[in-house]
């Protein structure tokens, strides 16, 4: 399945990216997450939280083949 995947932040900057379209294997964020882990190594050490359709998910949520966003931790203020 092929799904847009944003980069915001810190994100952007490991990934020297701010989006790309990417062809997922897997059918959950965490199957997809594992394999952007395994194409940018550094995003291991990042803390980041993943919204699906502008909507925040969690690791077991199933893809829909939609827009995919890797935000960082947010900032009060």
């Amino acid at each position: 399945m092929l799904i847009t995947i944003k980069y915001f932040g810190q994100i952007a900057e490991v990934t020297n990216k701010n989006e790309e379209q990417l062809e997922v294997s897997g059918t959950s964020i965490s199957e997809l997450l594992e394999q952007l882990y395994s194409i940018y190594n550094s995003l291991n050490n990042k803390n980041f939280k993943v919204a699906q359709n502008q909507e925040l998910v969690g690791l077991d949520t199933k893809l829909t083949g939609n827009e995919i966003a890797l935000l960082p931790p947010f900032s009060g203020g």
